[in-house]
This record gives structure tokens, C-alpha cells and sequence, in this order.
């Protein structure tokens, strides 16, 4: 088995701002980007753009 990659970046989750259901799952670099991440993504249960802000780290 591969074993689990050890470095700068971390996997998030992007939280839809209106209906509050994590939509997307991404990773960022923690030494490049220190404030919360902030998109405009598609948001299937609402069928419209919204704001996506970024969550806690997933495991």
C-alpha cells in the first residue's frame, strides 16, 4: 500500500455559504495560502452559484 504523502499540502472541503452542504473536496498548499479559501462554485441543491468558503481539513 502507498503510503500517505507528507508535506505542505492539506486536503479541504468547500462549504456552500447559503445552504450549508459541502460540495466540493480540494486540496491547498498551507505555506503559499494562509487565509480561508473563498470561491464562486456551483451549488447542485440550490441550482445556482453561491459563495463556497473553505472548511476544516478532511482525513
Amino acid at each position: 500500500m502507498a503510503s500517505k504523502k507528507k508535506g505542505p499540502r492539506n486536503v479541504i472541503g468547500l462549504k456552500c455559504s447559503e445552504s450549508g452542504v459541502i460540495n466540493y473536496i480540494t486540496s491547498k498548499n498551507k505555506n503559499n495560502t494562509k487565509e480561508k479559501i473563498k470561491l464562486m462554485k456551483y451549488s447542485p441543491q440550490l441550482r445556482k452559484k453561491t459563495l463556497h468558503v473553505e472548511t476544516s481539513k478532511l482525513k
